[in-house]
């Protein structure tokens, strides 16, 4: 395997980045910071979920892929031969030296401790020894392993629901799967009865294999699925589809239950309690990295008003 390295200015990154890997046949195609720890390094601040302020650095390194050197050579020799590539230095052709590539990608991902026993575990890792409860999850093409704040946020949530579910185990619904890990934390934690559901048919199938392969029931499906009301409504998506989903989740909630809402900025706590202050009262119940999670219980008398029975 042979690495072409570019050096590029930041007018150019997208379009030699796309020619590389749609045209050119680079196997993957990385960019970094060309200025990284010099004196002149500019980095790109911004709000967690929010697009950085510029589209890239001034200066990018351009790492590109090849199986072999004469495809990496031909490929620097067609890119720099365009009229637009003219600010492009070539940097390097070089060969990469053979690796498990399969246990380096592996090595980024380790147990994740969520709460006192509770941890998130990869197939190749072993259990840690106080591990009370484990989720064994690999990264695959649903969102979701357990490492993001607001992934973090409602997992925490459930651990701590354990003691109230033991004595009166909810119905849950996980609104927006993903890979279905919080259906699965339900589902050991207690609940009676789990369903998922996700636009995403991937993540559907997904959740399915996550939850046989932790020897769990979850019914997942298609929004359309989410039949009848729920003790517990989970939804781990972000504010802007929260606020258009939230006469679709209050209704799936059962008097009394609880919908527990995260992938929410702290600045937009505001906006969510307007959004469903109609249904109930959201608090801020805990925050991680700029992320919150909001949750809050559906009250009797406030049954009044919807319009006749669920399917």
């Amino acid at each position: 395997m042979f690495e072409l390295v570019l050096r590029a200015p930041e007018a150019l990154v997208e379009a030699a980045s796309d020619a590389l890997a749609d045209e050119l046949g680079a196997l993957s195609v990385s960019v970094e910071d060309a200025d990284a720890g010099a004196d002149d390094e500019q980095p790109l601040f911004g709000e967690p979920g929010l697009p950085a302020p510029r589209p890239g650095w001034r200066q990018s390194t351009l790492s590109a892929l090849f199986a072999d050197e004469a495809a990496a050579t031909d490929a620097a020799a067609q890119l720099l031969a365009q009229g637009w590539a003219a600010g492009l230095q070539l940097q390097a052709v070089r060969p990469v030296p053979d690796q498990d590539w399969v246990r380096i990608t592996q090595a980024q991902f380790t147990p994740v401790a969520v709460a006192p026993g509770f941890w998130i575990v990869p197939s190749w890792h072993e259990p840690p020894a106080d591990a009370q409860k484990a989720i064994r999850l690999d990264p695959g093409l649903a969102f979701g392993t357990g490492t993001h704040p607001t992934t973090h946020l409602c997992l925490a949530w459930i651990a701590a629901q354990a003691a109230a579910w033991a004595a009166a185990p909810p119905t849950v619904l996980d609104y927006g799967c993903g890979s279905g890990i919080l259906a699965i934390a339900a589902a050991l934690h207690g609940a009676a009865a789990v369903t998922a559901v996700d636009i995403d048919p991937a993540a559907v199938q997904a959740t399915r294999a996550n939850a046989a392969a932790n020897g769990v029931t979850v019914a997942a499906g298609l929004p359309k699925d989410a039949a009848g009301r729920h003790d517990v409504v989970l939804a781990n998506i972000l504010a802007t589809p929260l606020k258009l989903l939230a006469p679709v989740l209050a209704e799936r909630l059962a008097p009394g239950g609880h919908l527990v809402l995260a992938g929410i900025l702290e600045r937009q706590a505001d906006e969510l309690r307007a959004a469903y202050a109609p249904w109930l009262a959201l608090q801020v119940q805990a925050q991680r990295e700029g992320w919150i999670l909001m949750a809050g219980r559906r009250h009797e008398e406030e049954e009044r008003g919807l319009r006749g029975p669920l399917p």
